[in-house]
């Protein structure tokens, strides 16, 4: 395939040699943010382009429209490529996000997460970050929160606690800075002093939405805003759920707190899953339709259920180092009992009038002497009282 239609020399070639001052970026970053301009997040066929050619090759290739045959090319779809060529200022993106303390990182750079090659061809040609910290080594003990944005109290209570617990733990707290759940996992990670990243459908200068501007600042101040788009986009439908591949695939799992059937935080579950991720749900109550799809994913086996953050980090921790507690129920007086003492316990009716000696000791199989013994043991700890020739249960007031 080999289109006619011309433009200027490459927009990275360009706007690079034209810069008189630092900082002079290099071609490749250039180029990728070109590349973040042309397509929408998660364009596999630019993603098999890179795969086989460098970002320039591929930004040259598209203008002059000398690229190979490839399956799903068609001339639209490289039309429509061309189409957003002119105009295109990379180094003012740059120039933008640096303005606002961010940044543009790539593969090859000692910050990008290597975790997110598992996304393939949709692997992101770059992301736009802002805040503090490495991206890379937020993302090793990292996990995603994700749920509703329509959440029910219990949900928002929960998505906290989680979000707290976790972060005091050490972990990363992912989500996407919507409403709802999103919302209460970032607060709670913020509200312990915790690190929490927030992955956005819009430009990483985009407040969105308007009514999370404060909580998407604090983010940005105390942990890191993460976006394949660049500086001023806006958010759609589409972008949001392409942005869920990129949370699923930078944690080490992904916990669902409420999402209905049709839920957006069901996809970043599938694809948690899909990508060998630990994928895991917190059950809600049975009647609310919130919960009903998290309920079948853990019905199914897609998910797993967890119920505090300890059982969410002996799944997606370190074998060995980060077991949650068995739990079990409280540990009653009668629990510390010796195994004979116990036995002779069982024995005692619960009645009146009691039992004789000899009765107790065919009950608990153990001879008179020893069951005498284990009676006055009993006595003196107040489970039994001795009436007659009959021993009996205390009876408790």
């Amino acid at each position: 395939m080999n289109q006619t239609m011309r433009h200027p020399q490459p927009p990275f070639e360009a706007d690079n040699a034209a810069k008189t001052g630092p900082p002079a970026y290099e071609p490749e970053r250039l180029a990728r943010v070109v590349l973040s301009r042309l397509s929408e997040p998660g364009d596999a066929m630019i993603g098999r382009w890179l795969g086989q050619v460098a970002a320039t090759d591929l930004v040259r290739a598209i203008r002059d429209g000398t690229v190979p045959d490839h399956p799903g090319l068609d001339a639209t779809r490289l039309t429509g490529y061309q189409a957003r060529l002119p105009g295109l200022d990379p180094a003012g993106d740059l120039k933008r996000v640096r303005e606002v303390g961010g940044r543009f990182i790539i593969p090859g750079d000692t910050e990008w997460p290597s975790q997110l090659d598992d996304l393939g061809d949709g692997r992101p040609v770059g992301l736009w970050t802002t805040g503090t910290g490495s991206l890379r080594l937020l993302a090793l003990r990292s996990v995603a929160v994700v749920g509703s944005r329509a959440c029910t109290a219990y949900g928002a209570h929960v998505a906290g606690e989680l979000s707290a617990q976790l972060a005091e733990r050490g972990w990363v707290v992912v989500s996407g800075a919507a409403y709802g759940i999103d919302a209460a996992a970032h607060r709670g990670a913020l509200a312990v002093g915790g690190m929490t990243v927030g992955v956005l459908a819009c430009g990483v200068d985009v407040p969105y939405p308007r009514g999370n501007a404060e909580l998407i600042r604090r983010i940005g101040a105390q942990g890191l805003l993460v976006s394949e788009l660049p500086p001023g986009e806006h958010p759609n439908r589409f972008r949001f759920v392409l942005r869920n591949r990129v949370i699923a695939a930078l944690t080490r799992g992904t916990v669902v707190v409420e999402a209905a059937m049709r839920s957006g935080a069901l996809s970043t579950a599938r694809r948690a899953r899909d990508l060998n991720r630990h994928t895991m749900g917190v059950a809600g109550p049975v009647t609310s339709e919130l919960s009903a799809g998290v309920h079948a994913l853990i019905r199914s086996g897609d998910a797993t259920l967890v119920t505090e953050a300890a059982e969410i980090t002996e799944l997606i921790g370190a074998i060995g180092d980060d077991l949650a507690p068995e739990r079990t129920g409280p540990v009653l007086p009668r629990d510390l009992l010796e195994p004979a003492v116990a036995r002779v316990l069982e024995a005692v009716p619960a009645t009146a009038e009691g039992a004789p000696i000899e009765r107790l000791a065919r009950l608990s199989g153990l001879p008179p002497d020893e069951v005498l013994q284990r009676l006055y043991e009993l006595g003196s700890l107040g489970y039994v009282e001795r009436h007659g020739a009959h021993w009996r249960l205390v009876r408790r007031r």
